[in-house]
């Protein structure tokens, strides 16, 4: 019989889905001594981290923080112990932080070892959120409304991400809101990106933005293309509000190899590539929005990406957000924001966006919620 120790995954794949954190920590504590052991988990406006294990306890800090932002492993050394920061992220979502306290001597072997043991906590974590809330509740520092509720619960995740590309989107308010979506999905060498911008507000708009969103993906997923996913949600939009609600959105398909983009462009979501120093608008024609009319149809367009390319898209919530009776944000303010985040990841420039358009309503209430999407394609 052998005296191995059992690896962390089969560990991991025969705990409850809610005991994923003690049992990551048990094992730190028996294979590498650990002291103390935190999972941090991203509250929903990536701007804080939540601890799991001690929920009184410290959150890490800037050290933390730092890891986060940088989705690298941060090692502070001390007299008698060392605490290592590694980053919990899957196929791109970033999860959190996992702090490890241990008394054994900092090096590169031992980085990898930890950051191997959070990479496989970081997939359980992800897999297990389906079975458990308690993630979910470590994230929230309210209660959301309803239809936030099932605005969160239809986002395919925070961000995605290979060697090719990164995309990472934002949703503002993160506790109240309405009809503003987004959605993603990767199949091969294409990636598909819609952002929407449902009419409306309050449950009625969630539910309108979850017909269209699920019938988009109904198509995706029997193999249509965009001009297929956005006919058929603008009847299933129709059919169920009768032209009294619809949704602006666009929807994009990207080719990962050669950077050609499909567009379908239903309304008032809008497009902008930051090439080098100089940030371009996307023209594409409007056409209507999903299930104003029964029986729409629906033309593609194309534009073309350039290698370390930055595409934004915003919903009307940020370009054409007026606080106070000031000129659009989309008009002067936006272009600064992201001049600002040219040198931070996707992940960090979608805050960094919604940051400013709150500064920009300087304490006035926003009138509309709010979606940010920024794919880089680094190719």
């Amino acid at each position: 019989m052998s005296d191995r120790p059992t690896p962390l995954g089969a560990l991991l794949r025969a705990a409850p889905p809610d005991r994923l954190p003690e049992v990551a920590a048990e094992h730190l504590r028996r294979q590498y001594s650990a002291g103390r052991v935190e999972v941090l988990l991203g509250d929903l406006n990536l701007t804080a981290l939540k601890p799991v294990l001690d929920l009184d306890g410290p959150t890490g800090g800037v050290l933390a923080q730092r890891c986060f932002g940088s989705q690298r492993p941060v090692i502070d050394i001390a007299a008698d112990t060392n605490r290592a920061y590694l980053p919990l992220s899957a196929w791109g979502e970033r999860l959190g932080v996992l702090v490890v306290e241990t008394p054994l001597p900092a090096g590169t072997s031992l980085t990898e070892e930890l950051s191997g043991v959070a990479d496989e906590l970081a997939v359980a974590l992800r897999a297990a959120d389906v079975a458990t809330d308690r993630y979910r509740r470590a994230q929230r520092r309210e209660r959301l409304t309803m239809a936030a509720e099932l605005q969160w619960e239809l986002l395919p995740g925070r961000s995605l991400g290979d060697d090719r590309f990164l995309v990472a989107g934002q949703l503002q308010p993160a506790y109240a809101v309405f009809g503003d979506h987004y959605d993603w999905s990767l199949a091969g060498d294409r990636l598909t990106v819609t952002v929407l911008n449902g009419h409306g507000d309050g449950l009625e708009a969630a539910l309108l933005t979850t017909v269209a969103v699920n019938a988009m993906r109904n198509a995706r997923r029997a193999g249509a293309n965009i001009v297929e996913q956005a006919e058929l949600a603008s009847d299933a939009v129709y059919a169920r509000f009768g032209g009294a609600g619809h949704a602006a959105t666009l929807l994009l398909q990207i080719d990962l190899v050669g950077g050609r983009v499909e567009a379908v462009d239903a309304g008032s979501p809008r497009a902008v590539i930051a090439r080098d120093r100089e940030i371009q608008p996307v023209t594409l024609e409007q056409q209507l929005p999903l299930g104003m009319f029964g029986e729409t149809r629906y033309e593609i367009q194309r534009f073309t990406l350039e290698p370390a390319d930055r595409l934004l898209v915003v919903s009307d919530g940020v370009h054409a957000a007026t606080p106070a009776g000031r000129s659009p944000y989309g008009e002067s303010a936006l272009l600064t924001a992201l001049r600002r985040t040219r040198l931070q990841p996707a992940t960090e420039a979608v805050g960094t966006v919604m940051r400013n358009l709150r500064e920009y309503h300087g304490g006035v209430e926003p009138e509309d919620d709010a979606v940010t999407v920024c794919l880089d394609w680094r190719r």
